[in-house]
């Protein structure tokens, strides 16, 4: 269970269902429903059992993930917990820390699932094409997918710099390639920039 607080207090964002639904494999492959309490609290399963549940995702073992931006779950930058039950997954999945996700999100898209940059890095991870075969995408503005696939790659460059968290980051923005050609952070002032925040960010949730 994670904790987030907004303007109207903690929301507590309950994902073991779902969680517990994607470790079962591919016999799992359901639709998952939400219900969100008058506490705040999300409830997730793949068997509802009133109508209060309302369609939150599709066929999560094939990288289909449909969000149902409706109420409660409509995109709002300031409401980024909409999308801690797939960081949790993700966490779960690649053993990552879920607040350096949500720090890496938070530094690249701020939430946005549409976000494009110029280099055309896109999604809330911001997963440029020549990844998207590796990393199981066919769709980046899919959260689950992008989500999903942005962690896997962050898991391979800490293995890669034996979890030296600065190199890994930096990797992340700039390439394993410009890291390796300088022997750490390269120098340029947007990667500079960038493990800056990711660190900053990182460490304001972990307090």
């Amino acid at each position: 269970m994670a904790i987030r607080p907004n303007n109207s207090g903690f929301i507590h964002f309950v994902c073991l269902t779902l969680v517990l639904i994607l470790s079962m494999g591919s016999a799992a492959m359901a639709d998952i429903y939400v219900y969100v309490d008058q506490n705040g609290v999300r409830h997730f399963t793949n068997t509802p059992t009133s109508s209060k549940y309302k369609l939150y995702s599709k066929d999560i073992q094939r990288y289909r993930y449909t969000p149902i931006f409706s109420g409660n779950l409509r995109f709002n930058p300031d409401d980024p917990a909409i999308y801690d039950g797939l960081i949790e997954m993700a966490s779960r999945t690649y053993g990552v820390s879920p607040k350096l996700l949500k720090a890496i999100i938070k530094v690249e898209s701020n939430f946005n699932p549409k976000a494009r940059s110029r280099k055309e890095a896109r999604g809330l991870m911001q997963i440029t094409s020549q990844n998207y075969d590796e990393l199981n995408i066919d769709n980046p503005f899919d959260p689950y997918q992008n989500i999903m696939g942005g962690t896997k790659y962050l898991k391979q460059l800490l293995e890669k710099y034996n979890n030296h968290l600065d190199l890994a980051l930096a990797a992340y923005n700039a390439g394993p390639g410009a890291v390796d050609k300088y022997n750490g952070i390269p120098p340029y002032p947007e990667t500079i920039d960038y493990v800056r925040k990711v660190k900053s960010y990182y460490q304001s949730l972990s307090y």
